[in-house]
């Protein structure tokens, strides 16, 4: 985004590098003008600090801001709203195709009002990777990832043309083909440069990079000290649109690291424990900056994989600093001289170079970890955030079954088996997490090929794969000579993307499928995951475990998750003798020499036609014009009915009448709210797709038809695990309409209140929105009817989308709750309106209205939370206030 800063400060230098002279904003002449406690600052705080130099303009940017930013030492935090304005943004698909198809109404917005739909265009560089809709439907075959393939393509033929119309209809807008890899690894790998350069205004600039991500773990190229998070798409159409985030000044965490992992104790074993460690201590809202001598002794990659999981333990980002290892994987990636000559020259020159024995930030606070401490480790059954040493893992396990059918077990048709609680029946590698990190992906190799040796094989109930997040992967596991014993062990690879970490696990065996439902078993999954949320993974799985890379593999062979792996055999070898996890777990001295065969030329390779596609992508039939001819008939893209071009009304409207469309515990995670899975024949849904001759073997996922509004409205509160207080003793999308009595599904009951006239809102517990950053659970929530939701906490990005989409986030003050309140959903509840603007934070009242007629008042804090996002939500929400600026 081109922009010359007033430059109030001075600040503007150049620097050569290499040669080439680039102009910057100078941290170092900041401090000579302002004082030394610049170099005091945490050094994320530098990066926000640099990116207001830079945009300061007397309007969205302002030297109060600056001072602001230099005045947060004096507490360690602010409550004062600055405006971020990121060089890039990053999208998947399945978060990506809703925000094109946002712009593509957009512009037919701007087009019906007389306007020039061309002013609908991303204003800085977007890139969109397809990795989301692959889905596991053949697997431990060698014609497996092709079969995938095709089958992906066949479901997504329609989405894939839209976006293929996107990327030549709107500017600064690339597209990544799918089967390439996952969005956040070819982030690492190749899109991202740690100091980003371009012309603006006739100079060469140079500045960090930074970007927002419309999937939660963008936060994974933190690793290489990008600074950079997921926020909504709406939030992201907007950043895409020229609009800044809005936020508050955070308080920076600093997370020490001393000491070495020891032998045999991976980086998913240490991510984990980072994860307990800082939920435990609470870092929603926050940024949390590692630092100490320590990190010198992690590799990049291990780096990736503890910033990737900053959205379960809760933090906005998880940041490393730039230091030789930063270069070092510059180098490695294959990233030229003149990149990473400018990395280091930049890093050094700003303050933002670390380097072991340096002086430590000031931060809000601090936690340490001594990486001799950690342990062998999974996380579940349900939560990312519950690590469980793995010898502790039988014990928690059978707390999962019940305890009167500890010992049942159901025999599966047409085999000689039978199936008990406790059974691994998936067993993949997938996910951004750890298939980023060369050790982990070696080290699973390796045990595959010494399990081998002793004559183990997979047990035939489990589901294997091996999803790889980028094709580079696939090189140095088959240099290694180790493809072929993951082979042998049924982890033939099954495609480049997310597959089982995001719901695509596919079908599992009809018997197999049909012993779980007769039984109603509880079986597990054990994945490399970074989230096993509740009816996430596959709806047969009850208990689901993330797990490193080799561990997946040893579970696969085991076949159970009731066994003690320190202690008792996975199973036996060809001569009938014991096989212990210590007999096949490969030396860290054996990985170390392995890893040595990843090349710089193997990325340059694999990324050398990176946006080119496969021939069934590039021959897909592609729309023209510069707005989009929507298909009435079509099931995957619509039009959405979200934008208006109206007067904006000050204040809040306030409802009257209104009634609990669902009330929620804690821990309602955006999967909960928008599942991203499988869409079952008899939900709404699924009676929506039917009704248009779509045959359930079609359905695809939720997660590939958010481009069509009308399936996820219907799939809005779907989960098969949610549990709605309305309806005590069921599981589902199911609530009660109170002035019958009857219960529906939440979608029929939204439908009846709509025709009624009747408000909805949305009462929940702690942590509501934890998990993916995703849009529509914003926006099937709107289109519900629901005016607010009243929490006792949020998640940072799902109260955003809130806001972004015009609907009132709530708190309950402390002490207040739906359990201290009595309700049970007879209510109804009314919150008067005022016609004055809302202030952030505000506090206002809400009336419950009792059946007795009794009413209590009850106080409760307005969660908008910085002044612009007043404006978005007095604007109907975010897109709107920024259609209205642009046809103004």
């Amino acid at each position: 985004m081109s922009q010359k800063s007033r430059n109030s400060f001075q600040t503007e230098r150049t620097l050569e590098v290499g040669g080439q002279t680039y102009d910057y904003y100078s941290l170092a002449a900041l401090a000579a003008r302002q004082g030394a406690g610049v170099a005091r600052l945490p050094l994320t705080l530098k990066v926000l600090l640099e990116n207001l130099l830079r945009f300061e303009d007397g309007d969205t940017v302002t030297t109060e801001d600056i001072n602001a930013v230099l005045g947060w030492l004096e507490n360690r935090s602010s409550d004062h709203e600055i405006a971020f304005r990121p060089a890039r943004v990053l999208m998947q698909d399945f978060t990506g195709v809703p925000a094109v198809v946002d712009l593509a109404a957009l512009r037919d917005a701007v087009s019906r009002a007389g306007g020039d739909p061309q002013k609908i265009n991303p204003q800085i560089p977007v890139d969109l990777v397809i990795d989301h809709s692959v889905m596991v439907d053949k697997y431990a075959l060698p014609e497996a990832f092709a079969y995938n393939v095709e089958r992906e393509m066949e479901r997504n033929h329609e989405r894939y043309a839209f976006l293929r119309w996107g990327q030549l209809a709107f500017d600064n807008f690339r597209v990544v083909p799918p089967g390439t890899g996952i969005c956040h690894q070819v982030n690492l790998e190749y899109l991202a440069r740690t100091v980003w350069s371009d012309e603006q205004d006739g100079r060469k600039l140079a500045y960090p990079d930074t970007l927002v991500g419309t999937d939660s773990h963008t936060t994974m190229i933190n690793g290489l000290a990008v600074l950079g998070w997921g926020v909504g798409g709406i939030e992201a159409e907007a950043a895409m649109l020229g609009q800044p985030v809005s936020m508050i000044i955070p308080e920076v965490v600093g997370f020490r690291m001393i000491g070495k992992l020891q032998e045999g104790v991976t980086a998913t074993d240490l991510v984990l424990t980072v994860t307990q460690m800082l939920r435990k201590f609470g870092v929603v809202g926050k940024f949390v900056e590692f630092f100490g001598d320590g990190l010198a002794r992690l590799q990049l990659a291990d780096r990736a994989t503890i910033a990737n999981m900053a959205p379960e333990y809760g933090a906005t980002c998880g940041w490393f600093p730039i230091d030789e290892v930063t270069l070092g994987y510059l180098q490695l990636s294959g990233r030229d001289e003149a990149t990473v000559a400018l990395v280091e020259a930049y890093a050094k020159e700003q303050g933002l170079w670390r380097f072991d024995g340096m002086a430590d930030p000031d931060y809000t606070a601090v936690l340490e970890l001594d990486l001799a401490t950690v342990k062998p480790s999974l996380a579940g059954p349900k939560r990312p955030q519950d690590r469980v040493d793995l010898e502790a893992l039988k014990e928690a396990t059978q707390k999962t079954i019940p305890a009167d059918a500890a010992d049942k077990s159901v025999a599966v048709a047409g085999t000689d088996y039978q199936l008990h609680h406790g059974d691994v029946v998936i067993s993949a590698i997938t996910s951004c997490t750890n298939t980023s990190n060369p050790a982990v992906m070696l080290g699973a190799g390796l045990l595959a090929k010494k399990a081998i040796e002793k004559g183990l094989k997979q047990k035939p109930w489990v589901k294997t794969s091996l999803a790889p997040g980028s094709k580079v992967v696939t090189d140095y596991l088959e240099k290694a000579g180790l493809q072929t014993y993951l082979d042998q062990l049924g982890y033939h690879v099954v495609g480049y993307g997310c597959t089982t970490c995001i719901g695509n696990s596919g079908p599992l065996q009809g018997p197999i499928a049909d012993a779980i439902t007769a039984g109603d078993m509880t079986v597990c999954s054990v994945l490399s995951g970074n989230r096993n949320f509740e009816g996430r993974i596959h709806s047969h799985t009850k208990a689901n475990w993330l797990a490193s890379p080799p561990l997946v593999v040893t579970f696969g062979l085991a076949g159970t998750t009731l066994i003690d792996l320190t202690t008792e055999p996975i199973g036996q070898d060809s001569a009938g003798n014991d096989v212990y996890l210590k007999d096949i777990w490969p030396s860290d001295e054996e990985i170390a020499e392995q890893v040595k065969l990843v090349s710089a030329d193997m990325f340059r390779e694999k990324y050398a036609d990176v946006f080119a596609g496969e021939e069934s992508w590039r021959t897909l039939p592609i729309p023209e014009g510069q707005t989009y001819a929507w298909a009435p008939k079509s099931t995957y893209v619509k039009e959405p009915s979200f934008f208006d071009v109206r007067e904006v009304a000050p204040g809040v409207e306030g409802f009257a009448g209104a009634r609990l469309l669902a009330l929620l515990g804690d821990s309602i995670t955006t999967d909960h709210i928008s599942p991203a899975g499988s869409i079952l024949a008899s939900s709404p849904a699924g009676v929506y797709l039917r009704e248009r001759g779509v045959s359930p073997t079609d359905f695809n996922s939720y997660g590939s038809r958010r481009g069509n509004h009308e399936v996820m409205m219907r799939g809005t509160f779907a989960n098969i695990r949610l549990k709605n207080e309305l309806v005590p003793g069921t599981e589902g999308g199911f609530t009660r309409h109170v002035p019958s009595g009857e219960e529906m599904s939440l979608f029929d009951a939204a439908m009846r209140y709509a025709e009624e006239g009747t408000p909805l809102v949305i009462v929940a517990g702690k942590e509501y929105g934890t998990g993916s950053s995703r849009d529509w659970a914003a926006k099937g929530t709107l289109l519900l009817g629901v005016k607010a939701v009243i929490a006792e906490s949020y998640e940072r990005i799902h109260r955003s989308n809130l806001v972004g989409m015009g609907i009132l986030p709530l708190q309950f003050k402390p002490g207040d709750s739906r359990i201290t309140l009595g309700l049970d959903g007879s209510e109804i509840i009314e919150l008067p309106g005022q016609k004055e603007s809302l202030k952030p934070g505000q506090e206002l009242k809400i009336s419950v209205h009792r059946v007795d007629g009794r009413v209590e008042k009850v106080n409760v804090i307005c969660r908008i939370d910085t002044q612009n996002e007043v404006a978005y939500f007095e604007s109907g929400g975010i897109l709107n206030y920024v259609l209205r600026h642009l046809m103004q």
